[in-house]
């Protein structure tokens, strides 16, 4: 019979919306088994561009290498979308957490006052459905955030960009999709969330004329300093970073700056 206590290979989470950022508390056995859900969990709390995560592993046993290594891939393909403050607490064997390189802090409360208030006028979002139209409300949104974030010279660049986002997921996802901006130092991103697990692909090239969302990711290439995605357990976010008289990267760059407090990745 089972007596309640979890079992190896099991983990159990609870997050808690209700503060200043989101906060997810794990309990269980963290291993190879377990690190893709976590993993999961993870980026579905990301995908909603908080400006930082806490996440309370006090309940999880053992710090095992794939735990580290799942926990620092992240970091690392989040450090430029959503660019988050990631945050780990545990009273104890803080030295093994450390190696993920999160910030660890030995309680929420803690992270919390470190962090301070979120600054909420940097963000906007808005959810709209797959039809006709859909461009043109996501170019709106995109007018107000650079005239509230006093960045004009992004106003094209950016509409180009969720043009072809909004338009790839009208197109060939046919799903409802959220819009997530953001400011960030001179520059902003744009993203957007729809429910389909393909990814649009370009690799630099020519484009064939059946290729899925190939002329869209050309145009945003174009433009972004630089852009990617992340796929999602219901669907995947397409992300670009903009920035005013950038120097265009050669695609699939591998660079990352370290995100994290104090000071998030560029974003």
């Amino acid at each position: 019979m089972h007596n309640g206590a979890i079992m190896s290979s099991e983990v159990h989470h609870l997050v808690d919306h209700g503060l200043a950022y989101p906060l997810v508390r794990f309990s269980g056995v963290l291993d190879a088994t377990t690190a893709a859900p976590v993993r999961s969990i993870l980026l579905d709390l990301l995908a909603g561009q908080p400006e930082a995560l806490v996440v309370d592993v006090a309940g999880l046993e053992p710090v095992a290498p794939a735990a580290v290594a799942m926990l620092s891939d992240l970091r690392r393909e989040t450090a430029d979308w959503p660019a988050a403050h990631l945050c780990l607490c545990c009273p104890k064997d803080a030295a093994g957490w450390r190696a993920t390189g999160w910030p660890v802090w030995p309680e929420p409360g803690d992270a919390f006052a470190e962090l301070g208030e979120p600054d909420r006028r940097t963000r906007l979002s808005a959810e709209l459905e797959p039809q006709v139209g859909a461009a043109r409300m996501a170019r709106d949104l995109i007018t107000e955030a650079c005239a509230r974030w006093d960045r004009p010279d992004l106003v094209g660049p950016a509409c180009i960009v969720v043009t072809e986002m909004v338009n790839n997921v009208v197109a060939h996802a046919r799903t409802p999709m959220t819009v997530l901006l953001a400011a960030h130092d001179d520059g902003m991103s744009v993203a957007v969330r729809d429910n389909s697990a393909v990814l649009p692909s370009y690799d630099g090239g020519p484009v064939a004329p059946t290729a899925f969302g190939g002329r869209g990711m050309l145009l945003i290439d174009s433009v972004a300093s630089r852009w990617g995605s992340l796929v999602l357990l219901d669907g995947k976010v397409v992300w670009a970073l903009l920035q005013a008289d950038h120097e265009p990267e050669p695609p699939h760059s591998d660079s990352h700056d370290a995100a994290g407090m104090p000071d998030p990745a560029r974003g």
